[in-house]
C-alpha cells in the first residue's frame, strides 16, 4: 500500500503549483531519504546523481510509495552540467525553490593522520563538499533572488565544528568547515533577499558512509535538513543546526 503524503501549503510564489527542490546525491542515503520527506511534503522533487540510471531505479523505489520524482543527471564537480541544469530549469515554469547540497564523499580512512594524508584526497574532497555546492549555489541563486524566494541547506558534519575539532580524517574535517564558510558568506551575501541559507548536521547516521554501527536512522538524519528545506519566511539564516536547534560553529 502506497504511503499517505503529507499535503501541506508548499505552492510556489505564483500560488498556481508545488515548489520545486534541488537534492543532490539523492540516489541513495540521506539525500534519497531527503528527496522522500520533501515529497511527501508536496513539494516537485528533482533527484540528482550522477548517473541517470541510479537516479530512475531511486524514483521507481519512491514511486512504490506513491511519491513522484524527477531524476536528474548532476555530477557536481562538473561545472558544464551544473551550467546547463540551470539553464534548463529557468526555461521551465516554476525555476527552482529548494537546493539541498548533500552529494558528499569521504575519502580519508577513518583513523588517518593528518601526516599520512595525501594531497590527492584533499583535492577529490574538496572538489565535491565545497566546490561543488560553491557552484550549485552560484548557478541557481538567481533563480531564486528573482523570485523572491529560496532555502539552500548545505549538509555538513560535526566533524567540521571549530569548537570541537579533533584528529582523523583531515580532508573530510576540513571540506567540511569551508562548507560551513560557505553558508555563512552565501547567507550575509542574500540576507534580505527571500532567501535563507543554512548547514546542518545530521548526526551520525546508517548509511553507506556512516556504517552499520551509526545510532541513527537515515529518517532521523534527515529530519533537520527537511525542517531547514521548509522554513517559514521569518526563518532562520546563516545557521548551523542539528536536531532543529542552533549549534556552535
Amino acid at each position: 500500500m502506497a504511503k499517505k503524503i503529507i499535503k501541506p501549503a508548499s505552492a510556489d510564489a505564483s500560488g498556481q503549483g508545488p515548489r520545486i527542490a534541488l537534492v543532490t546525491g539523492a540516489n541513495r542515503g540521506l539525500g534519497f531519504e531527503i528527496a522522500r520527506q520533501l515529497a511527501r511534503r508536496g513539494l516537485k522533487v528533482l533527484l540528482a546523481s550522477r548517473t541517470l540510471t541510479k537516479g530512475r531505479a531511486a524514483a521507481k523505489l519512491l514511486a512504490v510509495e506513491g511519491l513522484e520524482v524527477e531524476p536528474v543527471r548532476l555530477d557536481v564537480t562538473d561545472p558544464d552540467q551544473i551550467k546547463t541544469l540551470a539553464r534548463d530549469l529557468r526555461a521551465r515554469p516554476g525555476g527552482l525553490d529548494v537546493l539541498v547540497n548533500n552529494a558528499g564523499v569521504l575519502l580519508d580512512p577513518r583513523d588517518g593522520r593528518f601526516l599520512d594524508s595525501r594531497q590527492a584526497t584533499y583535492e577529490r574532497t574538496l572538489a565535491t563538499n565545497v566546490l561543488g555546492p560553491l557552484m550549485l549555489c552560484q548557478a541557481m541563486l538567481p533563480l531564486m533572488i528573482e523570485r523572491g524566494y529560496g532555502r539552500i541547506v548545505n549538509l555538513s558534519s560535526g566533524l567540521g565544528q571549530l569548537d570541537e575539532m579533533g584528529s582523523g580524517t583531515p580532508a573530510y574535517r576540513i571540506s567540511k568547515t569551508a562548507l560551513n564558510a560557505l553558508t555563512r558568506i552565501v547567507a550575509s551575501d542574500t540576507r534580505g533577499t527571500g532567501v535563507l541559507v543554512n548547514s546542518v548536521c545530521p548526526g551520525w547516521v546508517r548509511t553507506e558512509m556512516g556504517g552499520t554501527e551509526a545510532p541513527r536512522t537515515v529518517a532521523q538524519g534527515a529530519d533537520t535538513a527537511v525542517w531547514l528545506a521548509t522554513l517559514p519566511g521569518d526563518g532562520p539564516s546563516g545557521g548551523f543546526f542539528r536536531d532543529r536547534k542552533q549549534i556552535p560553529w
